[in-house]
C-alpha cells in the first residue's frame, strides 16, 4: 500500500506540514484561519480555525482524490476489511442516498425493511426506484420492530426476481440484527445487490463479540456512521464498497450531491479516528461492552424497567443483538419513553439518544467510563421512585404496518392539497412524518394515512416527540395527494 501503515494519518499529517509553511491565504473560506471572526474563533480555537482550508494540491480534493485523501481512504478500506471506502462529510444520510443510486435507476426495485431511516425514502424520491418493503417483526412485549426474517426476503426476491437490490438495517436503532450473511447469500443468488445501512454499526468492524459486519458478512456496499460510535466529528461518515461495483461509478454518484468544497475538519477527523480504531479499536469496544452489560445489569434490577438484550435472538426477526445498544422498555413505570427521556435531560442533565412511546436509547461508546454509567444507573433509579404512573391508557406498539398506495416519487411530486391533519384519515400523504430521532417515518410519501396512525401522532405529540417532516413546523396541517 505505498508504505501507508495504520499507523499513518495522510491528511491529518498533510495539515500540519500546510501549517507549518504559513501560507498567507487569499482563497476562501473568508474567515482567513480565523482572523476574520474573532467570536468564532474565541468560541472554536485557534487551532480548529487553522485547518478551516480549502481544496488545494498540497491537501488533495475529495470530489476528485489522487493523493493525501485517497491514501486515507486506501487506510479505512483496509481497516474496514472493504475493497474501497469513499469519505462522506455530507453524513450517512448522504452516504445511503449513493449507495441506493449507485444501483438502482429510475423504476428499479429495491427490497427493504420499512423501518428504515428517511434518508433510504428520501433516495427513492430522488432517483425514482420503487420500494419493495418487508414489514419487520414486532416484539408486541415491547413494542418495537425486529429485523427481517430471512423467510420474508426469500418471499420478497421470490416475487420480485426483477428487484436490483436488498436493502438491510445492521443494525437497527435499537440494537436487532438480522441474519446478513444469509440473506446476502440469497441476493447473490438471485443477482441482487446487498446493501447494509450501518449507521450504527462502526463498531462491529472492531469487536470481536459484535453481530456480523456487513464487509465481513460479503455485502456489496455500506453506510457507516463513524460519528455514531466511532470517535470522528457529527455529520462524517465512510461508505464502503466490497468492489461489486466500480469504485469510479460510485464516486460520480457520490458527486452528484456531496459538497465540492469538503470540510477538513470533518476529513481530519475521519483519518484520525480511523488510525485509533485500527490501533487500539478492539482493546476499547471490550470496555464498552461491558460497560453496557454492568449497565443493563443495574437497571435490570431496579425493577420496572426492562433492558432488554441477547435473549431476545429468535433466529429470525432477532438474528444477532448488538449489546451496546443500551434500549430500555418504561411502559412498566407508566412512562413513555420519550417522558423518560425528557426527564433525563431537564432534571438530571442527562442527554440519551431518544425516547419512543414505549422505550429509551443510551449510546454507550468510546468516551464513555463507570462514574456516567452509575449516574444513569442511579438517575433511572430516582425516576421510577418519583415519576411512575399507572400505566393504563398507554399506547403499545411503534410499528405499524403501511398500506403504500403509490412510489415515494410520485407521491412527493404529484400535485398536493393541504387538510387538518386529524381531517386526513383515507387519503395519500405526499411527505413524510416521523419523530426524530430516530428519523424512522411513521408515514412516508405515497402511503396510506389511517385512524391508527392519526391516532400514533396525537399520542405521540401528547407525550413530548418532536415530529418533524411536515412543510407545516407545528404539524396541524399535512399535505396529501390530491384527489
Amino acid at each position: 500500500m505505498d508504505q501507508l501503515s495504520q499507523n499513518s494519518a495522510p491528511i491529518y499529517e498533510a495539515l500540519e506540514r500546510y501549517k507549518a509553511m504559513r501560507v498567507l491565504p487569499f482563497d476562501v473560506p473568508g474567515h482567513k484561519r480565523g482572523k476574520g471572526n474573532p467570536e468564532l474563533t474565541s468560541f472554536l480555537g485557534q487551532q480548529c480555525l487553522t485547518v478551516d482550508v480549502n481544496s488545494m494540491k498540497p491537501l488533495d480534493n475529495l470530489c476528485h482524490p489522487v493523493s493525501v485523501i485517497r491514501d486515507a481512504e486506501r487506510l479505512a478500506a483496509e481497516a474496514f476489511g472493504a475493497r474501497d471506502a469513499f469519505f462522506m462529510v455530507n453524513g450517512t444520510t448522504s452516504a445511503v442516498q449513493s449507495m441506493i443510486m449507485s444501483v438502482c435507476r429510475a423504476g428499479d426495485k429495491i427490497i427493504m425493511p420499512r423501518n428504515v431511516h428517511r434518508s433510504a425514502i428520501n433516495a427513492l424520491v430522488i432517483s425514482g426506484a420503487v420500494p419493495v418493503y418487508v414489514n419487520p417483526g414486532i416484539n408486541k412485549e415491547l413494542g418495537i420492530p425486529l429485523g427481517m426474517s430471512l423467510e420474508d426476503v426469500e418471499k420478497a426476491i421470490l416475487e420480485n426476481p426483477d428487484a436490483k437490490a436488498v436493502l438491510v438495517n445492521n443494525p437497527t436503532y435499537y440494537g436487532i440484527c438480522s441474519d446478513l450473511r444469509a440473506i446476502t447469500e440469497l441476493a447473490h443468488r438471485h443477482n441482487m445487490a446487498v446493501l447494509a445501512d450501518e449507521a450504527h454499526g462502526t463498531h462491529f468492524y472492531f469487536n470481536e463479540g459484535s453481530p456480523v459486519s456487513a464487509m465481513a458478512a460479503g455485502a456489496d456496499m455500506a453506510a457507516v456512521s463513524m460519528h455514531k460510535t466511532g470517535g470522528s466529528l457529527t455529520q462524517s461518515s465512510l461508505l464502503l464498497s466490497n468492489g461489486r461495483i466500480s469504485g469510479g461509478r460510485v464516486r460520480q454518484i457520490i458527486n452528484l450531491t456531496q459538497t465540492t468544497s469538503g470540510s477538513y475538519l470533518l476529513l481530519s477527523s475521519l483519518d484520525l479516528s480511523r488510525r485509533n480504531l485500527a490501533l487500539r479499536g478492539k482493546e476499547m469496544f471490550r470496555e464498552v461492552c461491558s460497560l453496557a452489560e454492568y449497565a443493563r445489569t443495574e437497571i435490570n434490577k431496579i425493577g420496572g424497567y426492562y433492558a432488554f438484550s441477547k435473549e431476545l435472538i429468535n433466529g429470525g426477526t432477532v438474528y444477532d443483538f448488538d449489546i451496546t445498544k443500551l434500549s430500555v422498555h418504561t411502559r412498566n413505570i407508566g412512562r413513555a419513553g420519550i417522558e423518560v427521556y425528557d426527564i433525563l435531560r431537564d432534571e438530571y442533565s442527562i442527554q440519551i439518544e431518544f425516547g419512543d412511546i414505549g422505550n429509551i436509547l443510551a449510546i454507550i461508546s468510546v468516551g464513555d467510563n463507570l462514574f456516567a454509567i452509575e449516574r444513569l444507573v442511579s438517575s433511572l433509579s430516582e425516576i421510577k421512585r418519583l415519576c411512575s404512573k399507572d400505566r393504563a391508557g398507554m399506547f403499545d406498539h411503534e410499528y405499524i404496518n403501511p398500506e403504500v398506495m403509490m412510489t415515494p416519487q410520485e407521491a412527493f411530486y404529484a400535485d398536493k392539497s393541504t387538510l387538518p391533519i386529524r381531517e386526513s384519515a383515507g387519503r395519500i400523504c405526499s411527505e413524510f412524518v416521523m419523530c426524530y430521532p430516530p428519523g424512522i417515518p411513521i408515514l412516508a410519501p405515497g402511503e396510506r394515512i389511517t385512524a391508527e396512525i392519526l391516532d400514533y401522532i396525537a399520542y405521540a405529540k401528547e407525550k413530548g416527540c418532536i415530529l418533524t417532516g411536515t412543510e407545516d413546523l407545528q404539524m396541524e396541517t399535512i399535505r396529501v395527494v390530491k384527489e
